[in-house]
């Protein structure tokens, strides 16, 4: 049986709960391309706005692949973020460098720049681009699915950064900084997700350029910071 004819086979067949042995020899590219498939399509159709076999259909494999590989739908839409989760222990990473090598005076602009740069590299690319897109939808739709992993995964990463700032800025009540940390936050995912900024520069920007932008957003944040953390006094 071709490939072709095999796919057609399996998705009119009842829900198997192991994959073929073909299957299972593809295994690695096939879990791949799912979680691809699905990072794209939650990214831009919400999670409630897609099913499995939107998802099947999308990565090119039998639709009971995905439910073998990942379990119910938001077991797969979590599994993303696990997935992605490289990028937070290389923000934290460059957290710990900023705070053990950061010059005097500079300990806030180095946090900013861990806070900002490791984002921008995800960013990168397309795929991480998805996934910024996926995480912004997340964030703003505070939906029961991201709940948990917002938790175990994104609740840590923010406390230790509003840890690090209020230790640059010892003014500042937790309050504060927890609100600086917020706006930050939505700053760096409204510049990563929101590609219009060569049309509102008249062409003098790309998008997704992060030489340029980088700098540019790491001052805009740290002299946010700085401006509400000097002038809080409780």
């Amino acid at each position: 049986m071709t490939e072709k004819a095999r796919v057609a086979s399996a998705k009119r067949s009842p829900r198997s709960s192991s994959p073929t042995e073909a299957d299972t020899d593809l295994a690695p590219n096939r879990r791949r391309n799912i979680l691809l498939a699905a990072e794209r399509l939650f990214a831009s159709k919400g999670f409630h706005g897609v099913s499995i076999r939107d998802i099947a259909d999308e990565a090119g494999v039998p639709l009971a692949l995905v439910g073998y590989y990942f379990g119910p739908k938001a077991e797969l839409y979590q599994q993303i973020y696990r997935e992605r989760s490289g990028y937070i222990q290389a923000r934290l990473a460059a957290l710990a460098k900023a705070q053990e090598e950061a010059a005097p005076g500079q300990l806030l602009d180095e946090i900013v720049k861990a806070f900002v740069l490791p984002v921008l590299t995800v960013a990168a690319s397309e795929d991480g681009r998805h996934f910024l897109r996926l995480m912004a939808r997340g964030m703003n739709e505070q939906l029961e699915e991201d709940e948990t992993v917002i938790r175990d995964l994104f609740d840590p990463l923010a406390h230790a950064f509003i840890n690090a700032l209020m230790a640059a800025s010892p003014r500042a009540s937790r309050g504060t900084v927890a609100y600086c940390y917020q706006f930050a936050l939505g700053a760096l995912l409204l510049h990563v997700t929101d590609r219009r900024i060569e049309r509102l520069s008249l062409g003098e920007n790309v998008a997704g350029d992060p030489k340029r932008s980088g700098p540019i957003l790491v001052r805009f944040i740290a002299a946010g910071i700085r401006a509400a953390c000097s002038a809080s006094t409780h």
